[in-house]
């Protein structure tokens, strides 16, 4: 079968469609199964009706519904693909699913169920269906050519789909995570020319694809003097589909039971208590109660546990999703007033310094990071970063320490990781001599601790507002010495 080309109407997402349509028209013989998940209104769907659509292919849509219903619904859309006069009639999942494998016994047939965690809760016992419809040297499994995919957005349940004692652990041919859009595809998606402009608006959606056609639909900022009228007219009017939906991002998490507990996790982590000790203090509670509700947030990709590249008991909590993250740090403190204005002018310049300080700065300490990791060349810094985080650096002589917001370590030959860079993140202050000088005390206290590499580590500095002419003058005499501004994060000439 000829693999389909990827849809004109598309945007990016070509590893996404080459693996789903390798996988879809793969002719070998035997059903087999495929997982697909990712974050709410990344484009899962989109991308999975268009392959259906592609090689003529069957697409189920699961919704909240009792275990009969759902068995009705699927046997009716079934009937209408298969264009029976009359709906098929299911008593039980072992006869529907081997209906699904019978599609594909005269050629290779994507069959997608999307939404599937809604199934499995209603009916835990699918995931062991599925197994055993599958189990090898069974004639409806062996007979057929069907590339049966399960779609969720759950991902707390999604990801205990094939782990550990799962009924599906080892069934699965493809498991696909559909990610968000990176800064810089975010910019080209948003249409976006101006750096500046674009990590703003990254700071707030991220590079989730629906906020911009679906949600906003496709108002985008003009340009920089926009910046703030888009946000009021947007994000903050309450007849935005934005303006709640980082509350539903977290309703729709079944594992999230407590909601009001979460969202007091995740109000703490966007006031900028990132340790598991500030988070405690933030709510009043001893360190060792948060365990559960971290982990529960962590499985569901809420929250992402950074550890200290320098300190293995040490980790930083960040919120995933950039819009949630704004909910709590902006819209949550004010949310009465929010609701009750028509005008939310007043409200967001109240609110600036919190988005300043709270989501911009730290969204742009965490870009830096990625950038370092995936996007700088050799160029740069001689090497490959291997891994980057941020990092704690005690200083005993002053009885003090000092942050790093970006630490970037090689791979050499012998497997060691060697210190290649150590750099300071600044939205919006002007990087100068001071800060240089910062970054040389501390790469003298990394080279007095033996760490490998540090007496040759680069000095990266990152700055959203620009470098004094004296720092630019040291930086073209000393190769050691890397700027790294906005047209470099986003690859501007």
């Amino acid at each position: 079968m000829r693999v389909p080309r990827r849809p004109s109407e598309m945007f990016d997402r070509e590893y996404e469609w080459t693996a789903l349509a390798d996988f879809a028209t793969d002719p070998a013989d035997g059903a087999t199964l495929g997982v697909v998940s990712g974050r709410r209104r990344q484009g899962k769907t989109f991308l999975l009706r268009a392959l259906c659509q592609a090689t003529g292919g069957f697409y189920f849509a699961a919704d909240e519904a009792a275990d009969g219903e759902s068995l009705h619904r699927i046997g009716a859309v079934l009937a209408d693909y298969l264009d029976t006069p009359a709906p098929l009639i299911f008593d039980t999942w072992h006869t529907a699913i081997d209906s699904l494998l019978a599609l594909g016994r005269d050629r290779c047939v994507p069959v997608v169920i999307d939404e599937f965690p809604y199934l499995a809760k209603a009916n835990p016992r699918l995931p062991s269906i599925i197994q055993n419809a599958l189990a090898p040297l069974r004639e409806e499994r062996d007979t057929s050519r069907t590339r049966l995919l399960l779609c969720g957005s759950a991902m707390s349940f999604m990801g205990r789909l094939l782990g550990g004692n799962a009924p599906l652990r080892g069934r699965a041919g493809l498991e696909l995570v559909v990610p968000t859009l990176d800064h810089r595809l975010a910019a080209e998606f948003w249409g976006i020319d101006d750096p500046a402009t674009a990590l703003r608006v990254n700071a707030i959606v991220g590079g989730t694809p629906a906020y911009r056609r679906e949600f906003v639909r496709d108002d985008v900022p003009a340009g920089p003097d926009d910046f703030d009228p888009w946000v009021i007219r947007t994000v903050l009017s309450p007849a935005s589909p934005l303006f709640r939906e980082a509350r539903y991002l977290l309703a729709d998490e079944p594992d999230l039971h407590d909601t009001g507990l979460y969202h007091s996790v995740l109000a703490a982590i966007a006031a900028g208590n990132t340790n598991r000790g500030g988070i405690a203090s933030y709510l009043g509670r001893k360190s060792g109660d948060l365990a559960h509700p971290l982990t529960v947030l962590e499985d569901c990709g809420m929250i992402m546990r950074e550890p200290d590249v320098f300190k293995d008991n040490r980790s930083r909590f960040r919120i995933a999703e950039p819009l949630v993250t704004f909910y709590h740090a902006v819209m949550r403190p004010i949310w009465s007033d929010l609701e009750h204005t028509r005008d939310a002018t007043r409200l967001w310049q109240r609110s600036r310094r919190r988005f300043d300080g709270n989501v911009l700065g730290p969204h742009f300490e965490h870009i830096c990071r990625r950038w370092t990791r995936y996007l700088a060349t050799t160029e740069h810094f001689d090497d490959y970063p291997n891994r980057v985080g941020a990092g704690t650096v005690n200083d005993p002589a002053n009885r003090t320490s000092h942050e790093l917001d970006v630490v970037a370590f090689g791979l050499d030959d012998d497997n060691r990781t060697p210190l290649i860079a150590i750099g300071e993140a600044k939205w919006g202050e002007i990087i100068g001599m001071g800060h240089l000088e910062r970054l040389r005390r501390i790469r003298t206290l990394l080279t007095a601790q033996g760490r490998l590499g540090a007496e040759s580590a680069k000095l990266a500095c990152y700055s959203g507002a620009g470098f004094s002419a004296e720092l630019r003058g040291h930086a073209a005499e000393d190769n050691s010495i890397i700027l790294v501004g906005l047209d470099d994060l986003y690859g501007r000439p």
